[in-house]
């Protein structure tokens, strides 16, 4: 693994590029053009780039039995991850190790692709507290950038050129012309798969279709793993950047039937911007260690029947009861295990799938708003919550 993280390192990027230790990422200032940088660009050799942890992402439980068994033993991931940024726009670059390289079929329903997403916190009059990491939450809204690998894929009746609007087989072409004849249609394609969304919770997720987002993405497979980069303004209608920029990583791996929840994902980090003064607030809330006692912890979560309901380890209560607990410390901040805690409405994760028994509802509807079944332990004392959240983030898998 080490030597395929040195390979994916060496994509472009000089010795200068030293790794950042803090953890967050120092977004280099540069005067060059950033719209629509791609993954091979020299300009990467002026970034800083820092190894941000990716966890198997088990909140949400998929209703596929053979996906399930195929991600059952996953481990978290390190990838390595760059910005730089003009004074306009923000562009990111994401290299992760991934043996396969997995291209979504144009005419199969049974392949999946590798891919990976950046989210953004979406602008608020506040700076804080920050979007569920998933999707984003009530009155927290979220932008995603999403980006699969996929095959051509060539669509007739969605162009006007009608002398390529048959198979080439009921064509009379032959030889050179059947040659010509497919390279036109190669030049026609469409290869490129890249959406963006915005949403505030799970089941509010909306494209963005009306060309208000201005960004660009792409991902090339190199030396056993990906390399994708996003470029975006550093404020439109969606995000209003200062100082520093939270952003979330996903990737998905096609070869193990990954799509939708099925991913690795990190928690938030600060993308601080050269030369501007960093938002304290932002950068406080994801650096903010937990205060606890974790030993404790691990006693409050189960005097206060958590395991009852919540996946701890993998021999606790099944995942359909509650969203599972297993990789919670991997993706989620202090701040958000804190609330999830004292206020479980806060965020509703809407795991519940065709299994779940009827009796055992995540949440209710109450005046068009999702209320959650978990009690509210709001009763509890500072010192046993600080326990209990230092507890849970010690909840994440190893890395591969």
């Amino acid at each position: 693994m080490n030597k395929v993280i040195t390979s994916l390192l060496s994509l472009g990027v000089a010795c200068s590029a030293a790794l950042a230790a803090n953890g967050a990422i120092s977004a280099v200032k540069v005067s060059d053009k950033l719209d629509g940088i791609s993954a091979e660009s020299p300009l990467w050799a002026k970034a800083k780039y820092t190894t941000v942890t990716l966890y198997p992402q088990t909140a949400v439980h998929m209703n596929d039995k053979k996906a399930n068994e195929a991600n059952a033993a996953d481990k978290a991931k390190n990838a390595q991850v760059a910005a730089l940024y003009n004074g306009k726009t923000l562009a990111i670059n994401v290299k992760w190790a991934d043996g396969t390289k997995d291209v979504q079929g144009a005419y199969s329903s049974d392949t999946y692709s590798d891919g990976f997403a950046l989210q953004f916190a979406g602008a608020t009059k506040k700076s804080g507290p920050l979007p569920y990491i998933g999707m984003g939450s009530d009155g927290r809204p979220v932008v995603v950038h999403l980006q699969k690998a996929t095959a051509s894929v060539y669509e007739p009746n969605g162009n006007k050129d009608v002398s390529t609007q048959i198979n080439r087989n009921q064509t009379n072409l032959f030889g050179k012309d059947l040659a010509d004849y497919d390279a036109k249609v190669a030049s026609l394609a469409k290869t490129d798969y890249e959406r963006s969304f915005v949403g505030e919770g799970f089941r509010s997720l909306t494209e963005i279709k009306d060309g208000s987002s201005a960004s660009a993405a792409a991902m090339v497979y190199s030396s056993n793993g990906w390399s994708g980069t996003v470029s975006r303004p550093l404020k439109d209608a969606y995000v209003n950047s200062t100082g520093t920029v939270p952003v979330a990583i996903a990737v998905w791996d096609g070869s193990k039937m990954g799509r939708n929840g099925l991913k690795n994902l990190s928690s938030w980090v600060a993308v601080n911007l050269e030369g501007m003064k960093p938002d304290a607030k932002i950068v406080g809330e994801i650096a903010e260690e937990a205060k606890g006692d974790a030993a404790k912890g691990k006693e409050a979560l189960a005097a206060n029947g958590c395991a009852g309901c919540h996946q701890v380890t993998a021999a606790d209560a099944p995942s359909f009861m509650a969203p599972s607990l297993q990789n919670v410390g991997g993706y989620s901040t202090v701040a958000y295990l804190r609330e999830s805690i004292l206020k479980p409405s806060a965020v509703v994760v809407p795991g519940y799938n065709r299994n779940a028994h009827s009796n055992t509802p995540w949440y209710t509807i109450e005046k068009g708003k999702r209320v959650s079944t978990m009690t509210d332990y709001s009763f509890l004392d500072k010192n046993t919550v600080n326990d209990i959240v230092a507890y849970l983030k010690t909840l994440k898998a190893e890395v591969e």
